[in-house]
C-alpha cells in the first residue's frame, strides 16, 4: 500500500510542493518517498511507499518501464500479476526483469498490452497514474469496487491529483472554495459520494474507469468523461440475465467455497507479515476459516471489545478463532480510549465524514499493526449476498406501500409529513416523518434512498446547496431486494465503507485487503440464483453454510450488531461540551455553511433524552470539526479543547 501525487502545469518548485505532500501522507508509505519529473512536459509524480511486495530498491517508485517510455506511480495491490507476468513471458514480450513487484509487472503490461487490456486483466485494488513521455498523456485509473481512493482536478493553474486531499493542500492555490453540493449530498448520507469531493473543481476517480488527460487538455484547463472499464451495475445486471444453475445446494456452496477459496489464497500474497480482522460474524469468520484452511500455520486475527456488552462481539471472536486455531489477539477498549480518537478524525479523513464505527475501526487497525503490516477484511458480503437487516424492513414496507392508491398514498404522506410540525415531543414524530417521505415515493430506488438518508432535504439544511442528480434517481432492474444491493455496491460500499477502513488504515501504516469484493466473486455472486442468498427472512445463506463448513453453527448465528459505539450517550455525556462549542448558533450563523434552526432543534431534542438524532448531528459536528481542522489552522478550537480535556 502507497500514497501517490502528481502535478502537470507551470507550477516553478514542483519537487519542493510533492516532497510537502509526501510529508502530508507519510502515513500512506513510511518506508520510502521517491520523485520523478519530465521537466519539459512540466509534469512530476511522487511516490510514498509501504513495502508489501519485493522489499528491494528494484520495487521503488515512480518506476520507469523497461523501454523508457512509461513511467508509472501505483497505490494498492495486483494479486494476479504473476500470472500477468507468466502471459508476457508466453507471448516473448516480457523485458528483463529487475525485480519480482507488481508494479513492475503491470507497468510492463501496460507498455507492451496498453492501458484498457491491462487493466481488464488485472485483479486488484489499486489507483495509478501513467505518464507517456512519448504522446505526453497522462492516465488515471482506479480499482473496479473503489477501495482505493484517488482524486484529481485543476488548482492555480495546474492539474494535480492525489491519494489523499491533504497531498494537493501544499499546491497554491488549492482549497479556496468549498463545494456547497457536495455538503448537501454530505447531509443526506453521511458521507461525500463519488465524483464530488468537499472542494469545488476536485473529482473523484470513480470506481472502473480511467482517463486519459493530453497536453492541449491540460493547457485549455479540460477534463474528459472517465471511460468505464467495468462497471458494477452491468456485472450484477449481466449476471441476473445468466444466472448459473446447480443440481444441489451443496454443489451451489462448492462453487462459492472455490471462487471466494481462490480470492484469499491470491490475497494472502505477501513479502511481509499478514492477519485478518475478525469480528466472529458470518463475513470475516468465513475470511478467517479460508485463510487458516490454506495456511500451514496459525493465522494472526484481531479483534475489539468493550465492557458494554450491549456493543462487545469480542468473546464470539475469540470463540471462533479458538476452533478454527488462529493466533488470536484481542483489546478491550474503554470509552475513553474511543473517545481519544475524535479529535484525530477531521484530519484522519480528509473532508467531512460521519460514519461513527470510524471510531473502532481506527482502534482495531492500530491494534493490528502494532502486530502485521496486512490485514484482511470481511467487508462486502452483506452487499453481495444480502445480509443487511435494513433490505428485509424496506422490502416488506415497500410492498405493502405500494398496494395502496397512489392518489391516496400520496396524500397519506403529506398529512404525516405535517403532523411532525405540531405541538408536542417524543419519538414518534421522526418515525411518522419517516413513514410520511415513504409514503410519497414512486420508485425503487428513490423509496431506499428516502430511507437510509439522514437528512431527507438537505437543502433545508445547508445554505446555497442542492445535491447533483445521483444513481437514486435512475431506474433499477429486477427486484427491490436486488436494487437495494446494487445500490450500496455503487454508493455506500466505495463511498463510506472502504473510504472508513482505507483512511483508519492507513493513518496507522496498515494495508487491508478485501477478498469478498474480488470481481470474480462479485460477477459469481450476481450469477448466483437469489435463492442461495436468501432464504426467508436470512439472508448470505450460501456465506453461512460455506462458514459451517469450518465453524459450528452455534458460534456464528447471532443477529447481526454492527461496529457500534454508544454515540448518543456520549453527545449527552462526554462530547456534550465538545458538541455545543461546535454547535454554537452564533458560529453556524457566521459560518455560512447551515441552516442553524433546524440543527439545534435536533440539538435540544437528542440532550433532553425526548429523540436520538446523534447519527444527523454526528454529521452536522463532523463538518464542523472540519472546517476546525483545513480553515482554521493555529485557531484555539473546539476540537482541540476536546482534546486537552481528554488528555487530563
Amino acid at each position: 500500500m502507497c500514497g501517490i501525487a502528481g502535478i502537470w502545469g507551470p507550477l516553478a518548485d514542483k519537487r519542493e510542493v510533492l516532497a510537502e505532500s509526501c510529508r502530508r501522507i507519510r502515513h500512506r508509505g513510511p518506508d520510502s518517498n521517491g520523485y520523478w519529473e519530465d521537466a519539459s512536459s512540466g509534469l512530476a509524480l511522487a511516490h510514498v511507499r509501504l513495502a508489501i511486495l519485493d522489499l528491494t530498491e528494484a520495487g521503488h517508485q515512480p518506476m520507469v518501464s523497461a523501454c523508457g517510455r512509461y513511467v508509472l506511480v501505483l497505490n494498492g495491490e495486483i494479486y494476479n500479476h504473476l500470472d500477468m507476468r507468466a502471459r508476457l513471458q508466453q507471448m516473448g514480450r516480457a523485458p528483463d526483469w529487475r525485480g519480482h513487484s507488481d508494479t513492475e509487472t503491470v507497468l510492463a503490461c501496460f507498455a507492451e498490452l496498453g492501458v484498457e487490456a491491462t487493466l481488464q486483466d488485472a485483479v486488484g485494488m489499486y489507483a495509478i497514474a501513467l505518464w507517456d513521455r512519448q504522446s505526453r498523456k497522462l492516465t488515471l485509473a482506479r480499482d473496479r469496487m473503489g477501495e482505493k481512493p484517488l482524486y484529481y482536478g485543476y488548482t492555480g493553474g495546474n492539474l494535480a491529483f492525489a491519494s489523499e486531499l491533504k497531498a494537493l493542500m501544499p499546491i497554491p492555490g488549492f482549497g479556496a472554495n468549498l463545494n456547497r453540493h457536495a455538503l448537501a449530498s454530505f447531509m443526506r448520507h453521511n458521507y461525500i459520494p463519488a465524483p464530488q469531493s468537499i472542494y469545488e473543481g476536485i473529482a473523484k476517480l470513480p470506481p472502473g474507469t480511467w482517463l486519459e488527460i493530453d497536453e492541449g487538455m491540460v493547457n485549455r484547463r479540460e477534463l474528459p468523461e472517465p471511460r468505464v472499464y467495468w462497471s458494477a451495475r452491468q456485472a450484477a445486471d449481466q449476471g441476473l440475465a445468466n444466472p448459473l444453475s446447480f443440481g444441489s445446494d451443496k454443489e451451489a456452496v462448492d462453487a462459492l467455497e472455490q471462487v471466494l477459496g481462490q480470492a484469499v489464497r491470491g490475497q494472502m500474497l505477501s513479502d511481509v507479515s499478514l492477519g485478518a480482522f475478525l469480528s466472529g460474524g458470518i463475513d470475516s469468520s468465513t475470511i478467517v476459516a479460508l485463510m487458516q484452511a490454506g495456511s500451514t500455520q496459525p493465522v494472526r486475527t484481531f479483534s475489539i471489545g468493550f465492557h458494554d456488552k450491549a456493543y462487545d462481539e469480542a468473546e464470539h471472536a475469540k470463540a471462533v478463532a479458538a476452533h478454527l486455531g488462529t493466533q488470536h489477539t484481542e483489546l478491550y477498549v474503554t470509552p475513553d480510549d474511543a473517545l481519544a480518537v475524535v479529535p484525530r478524525l477531521p484530519e484522519m479523513y480528509d473532508e467531512p465524514f460521519a460514519d461513527s464505527s470510524q471510531l473502532p475501526t481506527f482502534l482495531v487497525t492500530q491494534m493490528a499493526r502494532r502486530h502485521v503490516t496486512v490485514a484482511l477484511s470481511g467487508d462486502g458480503g452483506d452487499e453481495l449476498f444480502g445480509g443487511y437487516s435494513r433490505y428485509f424492513r424496506v422490502r416488506d414496507m415497500y410492498s405493502k406501500f405500494q398496494r395502496i392508491p397512489r392518489p391516496l398514498r400520496h396524500a397519506a404522506g403529506g398529512l404525516l409529513r405535517a403532523s411532525t410540525a405540531l405541538p408536542g415531543r417524543g419519538a414518534w414524530r421522526g418515525k411518522v416523518g419517516k413513514v410520511g417521505e415513504l409514503l410519497s415515493v414512486d420508485y425503487q430506488a428513490e423509496f431506499y434512498r428516502q430511507f437510509v438518508s439522514y437528512w431527507p432535504d438537505p437543502g433545508s439544511v445547508v445554505k446555497g446547496g442542492a445535491e447533483i442528480p445521483s444513481l437514486f434517481q435512475q431506474p433499477m432492474e429486477g427486484s427491490i431486494f436486488e436494487a437495494m444491493m446494487k445500490l450500496d455496491t455503487q454508493t455506500y460500499l466505495p463511498d463510506d465503507i472502504l473510504v472508513k477502513v482505507d483512511r483508519a488504515a492507513m493513518a496507522v501504516s496498515l494495508e487491508t485487503r478485501v477478498p469478498i469484493l474480488d470481481h470474480r466473486v462479485y460477477e459469481f455472486a450476481w450469477r448466483l440464483p437469489f435463492q442461495y442468498k436468501v432464504r426467508g427472512a436470512t439472508g448470505k445463506w450460501a456465506l453461512r453454510q460455506l462458514l459451517y463448513r469450518h465453524v459450528p453453527q452455534s458460534l456464528v448465528d447471532r443477529p447481526k450488531r454492527g461496529f457500534a459505539v454508544p454515540l448518543a450517550a456520549w453527545l449527552r455525556g462526554p462530547l456534550r461540551d465538545w458538541a455545543e462549542a461546535l454547535l454554537d448558533p452564533v458560529r453556524l450563523g457566521q459560518d455560512g455553511w447551515f441552516e442553524p434552526e433546524p440543527i439545534l432543534r435536533r440539538w435540544r431534542e437528542h440532550k433532553s433524552g425526548h429523540r436520538n438524532w446523534s447519527s444527523h448531528l454526528w454529521g452536522v459536528l463532523m463538518m464542523q470539526a472540519w472546517l476546525d481542522c483545513h480553515r482554521r489552522e493555529g485557531a484555539n478550537t473546539a476540537t482541540d479543547k476536546l482534546k486537552e480535556t481528554l488528555a487530563r
